[in-house]
């Protein structure tokens, strides 16, 4: 069993920068895929980065690539989400996901930690 907590969510000009954390309690999640999703009300659960279990590869949305990086640390159980140059359309709950796959689909995780806002403001 695994347990993922977010942190690093509030409120930040547009341009600005955010760092996002996962932490994992419970079973290390070293063996896993890592995904970041953020979902906005009325709308889908919409993918923005993933790790290998390894953190060697990475995968980016196009929306994101370029501006938001994923990084992993296995010591500590935490993968973080770095935010650059923030848009107002990044507003959204942000979820960390852990699954045997790293892709970019919903049905690749199987944990899934509470969220955190990000709100960029105009």
């Amino acid at each position: 069993q695994v347990q993922l907590v977010e942190s690093g969510g509030g409120l930040v000009q547009a341009g600005g920068s955010l760092r996002l954390s996962c932490a994992a309690s419970g079973r290390s999640f070293g063996s896993y895929g890592m995904g970041w999703f953020r979902q906005t009300p009325g709308k889908e659960r919409e993918f923005v980065a993933a790790a290998s279990p390894s953190g060697l590869s990475t995968r980016y949305s196009d929306s994101v690539k370029g501006r938001f990086s994923i990084s992993r640390d296995k010591a500590k159980t935490t993968v973080y989400l770095q935010m650059n140059s923030l848009k107002p359309e990044d507003t959204s709950v942000y979820y960390c996901a852990a699954g045997a796959g790293w892709g970019p689909k919903y049905t690749d995780y199987d944990y899934w930690g509470q969220g955190t806002q990000v709100t960029v403001s105009s």
